[in-house]
């Protein structure tokens, strides 16, 4: 007979719930930050900007202190291990600055991705050994939350059953230890949108993979109230000669989701998956409107989609530092992105969720 042991409390049941609840909270979703060393050295160099420790510190103190308005539409930010640390010019450390404008630090722990051998290819994610004392160590630094992503890839005999199975076992273990540690796992399963696969295809596997998640999630006694999914969004390939319209993506991704994920799940934090910061927009708008019962938050937890403005305007300059804060305002489209620029980000509740779409033009 299943037994959970230990059982958390419900003392410790109820800090997890609360998290969840503030990072995805009625118009506010997630500012992901949390790029590896290697990640951020290839965002520097598109604007010409050498990869050191000083200009990172100082890249992420801009994201960090932008613009006040931003700070309604924040639930949360996910920092990389070298970021937790760092302080700004005025000696602050970054996770007391989230703090203070009202959001809730999070943290990247999972390693990267491995071969995942007896596959073609395939992988899964490294990153377990030791996590349970990094997390106690980041709930005593600040870290509310944590992040930890997998990766999956379409392909025609991909993913297979194998991949599917043992990246869901390794979330699983995954937000078992960070929940002992008073920590709120985000579930990452992304879906790579490389390939030639059609919106069908996509939405198949994409069921697919998410079932296997709650499953594994289940198995493992996880306080599902206590956590956050962050999924792909329904999309056709890169490759994908057919085009399909933002109310199609909307209404493939929304019954994806109703077919797998509990609704005792807060929040989805959907990433952006490579789509530029109109198109996420568009799509995460398209997606609040679809007509059907959307039990859970839907929300947003962008790295790129964020950033891309506020990038290209700080240049690598110091003297450019006010002009790229107030980017994050002014994108990533002008007709909808998250809240302090218009995107029409709705509560869960069946009455928000009857609005019809609208067409984007």
């Amino acid at each position: 007979m299943p037994y959970q042991y230990p059982a958390l409390t419900t003392e410790q049941k109820k800090e997890l719930s609360d998290i969840a609840h503030r990072i995805v909270a009625p118009g506010k979703g997630i500012l992901a930050a949390d790029e590896s060393t290697g990640s951020i050295a290839k965002r520097l160099q598109s604007i010409g900007t050498e990869n050191t420790e000083e200009n990172r510190r100082f890249y992420r103190q801009l994201l960090l202190t932008a613009d006040d308005r931003v700070n309604t539409c924040i639930g949360g930010v996910i920092l990389f291990h070298e970021t937790l640390y760092q302080k700004t010019d005025d000696g602050r450390p970054f996770p007391q600055v989230i703090k203070s404008k009202g959001g809730v630090v999070g943290i990247k722990v999972d390693k990267g991705v491995v071969p995942l051998a007896g596959t073609n290819g395939e992988t899964t994610t490294q990153g377990l050994d030791g996590l349970s004392e990094r997390c106690a160590q980041y709930k005593k630094d600040g870290a509310d939350f944590a992040k930890w992503r997998c990766v999956l890839k379409i392909g025609e005999h991909t993913p297979s059953a194998l991949a599917i199975m043992e990246n869901a076992n390794v979330l699983a273990r995954y937000a078992s230890i960070c929940q002992q540690n008073g920590i709120v796992p985000i579930v990452e399963p992304e879906i790579l949108p490389d390939g030639d696969h059609d919106l069908k295809r996509c939405q198949y596997v994409t069921e697919k993979v998410l079932a296997a998640v709650y499953k594994a999630l289940s198995d493992h006694h996880i306080y599902l109230e206590g956590t956050l999914l962050k999924p792909n969004m329904v999309t056709p390939g890169h490759a994908c000669t057919q085009k399909f319209t933002n109310e199609e993506i909307a209404m493939a991704t929304v019954t994806a989701l109703r077919r797998t994920v509990p609704p005792a799940v807060p929040g989805i934090t959907f990433l952006s998956g490579g789509q530029s910061e109109e198109e996420a927009s568009i799509n995460l708008n398209a997606i609040n409107k679809c007509p059907l019962l959307k039990p859970w938050a839907l929300t947003f937890s962008y790295g790129r989609a964020l950033q891309a403005s506020a990038l290209k305007a700080w240049g690598g300059k110091k003297e450019n530092l006010k002009t790229a804060q107030e980017e994050p305002t002014a994108s990533p489209a002008k007709e909808s992105t998250p809240q302090a620029a218009r995107l029409e980000l709705q509560p869960a509740s069946p009455s928000s969720s009857l609005t019809m779409p609208t067409k984007q033009t």
